[in-house]
Formats: C-alpha cells, structure tokens, sequence
C-alpha cells in the first residue's frame, strides 16, 4: 500500500526470496486489512489545522471515471477522502460532513475549494443546518488549493501500476490502505515522525498485535 507496486511485482519479488505468494493473496490481503488499517490508525492521528483544502480527483473504475474527494489542511496532512460516483452538491455535501466527522480534524475556520458550483451550494446548506460553524468562511480561490493538488499525485502514484479497478467496493477497499499509508509516510501519526520507517512498521505490527 505504501510503494507503487502491482501485485504481480510482488509475487516475483517474494519468489527471489524463496517465499511462493500468488498476487491473487496478496489482493486478498489488501480487501482484508487496508479498511481495518485505516480504522485502527484513525484514533492514533494527529490534530489538524482549522484551513481545509478541499478538492477532488479522479479514478476509472470498469472504464468509468469515479470521483475522490479528499481535504488537507494548510500543513498538507490529510483531513480525510471519499469515492464518490458523483461530482455535485449532495456528494460535496456528503464529503463535508464525513471530514467534520473524523476524530482528528479541527473545526474548519476556512474552507479552500476550486471554482467547483457544487461546493457553495454544498457550504450554504451545512451551514444552514449549523454542521459548518457560524464563523467558517468559504474561499473560491484556485492557488489556495495547489497543496491538495500535489498530494493527489502520491495517490495516483500508488494507482497506476495495478490493472485497475474492477468494482466500487474493491476501489474503495484498495483506496483506504494507500490514504492511511500516505498519512504515515507524512507522519501524521502520534510518536511516529515523518520518514521513521522503521516506526511506522512497528505501528502497525503493534495495531494488529504481531511482533516485529
């Protein structure tokens, strides 16, 4: 989930070690465990900064291109993220309630999205109904969000080398382990620094109980 690998890259390397894996396990593996590494590690994150940006990529799934959305704040860790078959004001509005749900995340004091219409119409709604603070000022301004923009990149990274998608569901499963691998490479998690490896595998040994 952390290198871009294709499941067939890695079956040939564990091979050259003498260790026979089919990629189709290794697949497996990942349905299994990517949501339940992102479960385990949400209570684990780091605080987050009350500037949000706020956008969304894309991701072809059977040929269709999907929609994932996703937020960092102003220091670039990421607030949270959401495939959605959509790209309007409820998805918009889905996502934003999703992000102010999350354990880690600050109440948002901006929020930085592109010239995107769903996304004012989304904020005026929330707001309305008192999920977005009173206080909280939507910003339109497209150079707010180049951070989100480049942290899309490690994402798509993680996407190519593999033969695609083939369901919503396995996407969505697949998408959660390189999000919350992303978040450790950037050390958004207690007691582990940005660039500790070795930390960072012994979290997760630790989160699943297995002795490194």
């Amino acid at each position: 989930m952390r290198y871009p690998l294709s499941y067939r890259n890695l079956e040939e390397m564990m091979r050259e070690r003498g260790l026979q894996v089919d990629h189709t396990t290794i697949y497996r593996w990942v349905q299994s465990y990517a949501p339940e590494l992102d479960r385990r590690c949400r209570s684990h994150l780091k605080t987050t900064t009350d500037s949000w940006r706020v956008d969304e990529t894309y991701i072809k799934i059977k040929k269709t291109w999907f929609y994932l959305y996703r937020a960092v704040d102003s220091s670039g860790n990421t607030l949270d993220f959401l495939l959605s078959p959509t790209r309007d004001a409820e998805a918009a509005s889905r996502f934003l309630l999703k992000t102010l749900a999350t354990s880690h995340s600050s109440k948002p004091r901006v929020i930085n999205v592109d010239k995107n219409a769903a996304y004012p119409k989304a904020f005026s709604e929330l707001k309305a109904t008192g999920s977005i603070p009173e206080g909280c000022e939507l910003r339109q301004v497209k150079y707010l969000n180049n951070l989100v923009e480049q942290d899309h990149r490690f994402i798509k990274r993680l996407t190519k080398p593999g033969m695609g998608f083939f369901s919503f569901e396995t996407a969505w499963r697949t998408l959660q382990g390189f999000e919350v691998m992303n978040m450790l490479r950037k050390g958004q998690v207690q007691g582990v620094r940005k660039g500790d490896v070795r930390g960072q595998v012994a979290l997760v040994a630790t989160l699943f109980g297995v002795a490194v």
